[in-house]
């Protein structure tokens, strides 16, 4: 059975799976799905059309399912879809899509919202990501599994952020970041080289950790351009699936790259 406090405001229109509590004065608006065992404290939103999937959890005062921030909106049916496990702390907001955008909103599983944290309209979101307190994505930005952004780091529309990538706080992103790496801006964004600390608490063996470094003394170290940068990859760490995985997203980067 559902626990519901009688304070709380839950549409007739929504759903709720086996075992979900509501705190008092929590909103669950229309067309609102919500998995087996997640809980929504009190003061939290969840505006629909969304699907969260089992054992969600949502603190006081986040915002999950918001409009999209985007002057062309005008109230069309657009969504937000989430998977399980995921956690949004207090203040943090996360919008639904755009029908320019593609009318959908994702997060996967395992996700970790903190708070005053920003998930913008059309976000595509992996799994096991973090975004530490105050991050930003503007809207239709990707972000794939295991990165991590740090606090007050705003994300430019249409930019993609590689899995297991770190951004460091107060880090302003432009261009895509690459997978496996470790991006700070002190004064200027650039790339200081691999999240190798990231990787080992996610089990990368040591021979995996030491073919990702290698191609990133390539592409930052070397005197090679990112052309000739990648043909070496090709031509030296060919039997590495984590180096073929950095050597795609190069190469499929539209807004160029932080290096």
């Amino acid at each position: 059975m559902s626990e519901i406090d009688s304070r709380a405001i839950v549409s007739p229109s929504a759903k709720l799976g086996q075992g979900v509590k509501v705190g008092a004065y929590a909103v669950i608006g229309d067309d609102v799905t919500l998995g087996d065992g997640s809980v929504v404290e009190h003061h939290g939103v969840v505006r629909g059309p969304s699907c969260l999937g089992r054992e969600n959890y949502v603190h006081s005062f986040a915002v999950v399912g918001a409009d999209p921030q985007d002057l062309t909106y005008s109230g069309e049916r657009v969504y937000l879809e989430v998977g399980d496990n995921n956690t949004f702390h207090e203040f943090c907001t996360v919008s639904r899509g755009t029908v320019k955008g593609g009318g959908t909103t994702r997060l996967g599983s395992h996700n970790l919202v903190m708070a005053y944290a920003h998930i913008g309209h059309d976000c595509q979101i992996g799994n096991h990501t973090i975004f530490i307190n105050g991050a930003t994505l503007a809207g239709h930005v990707t972000v794939e599994d295991y990165a991590t952004l740090g606090n007050f780091s705003p994300v430019q529309q249409f930019c993609r952020v590689g899995r297991y990538a770190y951004i460091g706080a107060h880090t302003i992103i432009t261009q895509d970041v690459p997978p496996f790496s470790k991006i700070v801006s002190p004064r200027d964004t650039r790339c200081y080289g691999v999240n190798t600390i990231g990787l080992e608490r996610n089990g990368f063996s040591t021979e995996r950790i030491e073919a990702i470094e290698k191609a990133y003394r390539y592409l930052l170290r070397s005197k090679l351009n990112t052309t000739q940068a990648l043909e070496k990859m090709r031509g030296t760490l060919a039997d590495s699936e984590d180096v073929q995985t950095l050597i795609h997203f190069i190469e499929t980067a539209e807004r160029g790259l932080v290096k």
